[in-house]
């Protein structure tokens, strides 16, 4: 039981580090986002909404509470990751490496999350 909350922490740790960071990096470089949004033909309007709901959405994974809206968190975060793997998939973009180790810590944190105590 305590090496799956370790593992459980780790990759929560990690998940949270990556996220914040993203959402640091779409708050302080906005428009250098905006381009990569337009690259990828994404509305370029969302991203201090995206980055706002990633701070909010790991807010919630941490906290645990209600169950309901971690469990939504946790959804948002990796359809985020999904979508992020496809637009650089389309577009040929090395940077595909980070959207998929997000999906990796993600389920790691979801399914050994599920054995852990809020």
């Amino acid at each position: 039981m305590r090496a799956q909350k370790s593992v459980y922490w780790i990759a929560t740790g990690l998940l949270s580090a990556l996220f914040l960071y993203s959402a640091f990096m779409y708050l302080t470089n906005t428009t250098v986002i905006e381009g990569d949004y337009q690259d990828y033909q994404y509305p370029t309007y969302l991203v201090i909404p995206m980055a706002i709901a990633k701070i909010i959405a790991i807010f919630f994974i941490l906290y645990r509470k209600p169950k309901w809206v971690m469990e939504w968190a946790y959804a948002g975060l990796f359809f985020d990751m999904a979508l992020a793997s496809f637009a650089h998939y389309s577009i040929n973009d090395p940077g595909i490496t980070l959207p998929l180790i997000g999906i990796v810590l993600l389920l790691i944190s979801y399914f050994f999350g599920k054995t852990v105590r809020p």
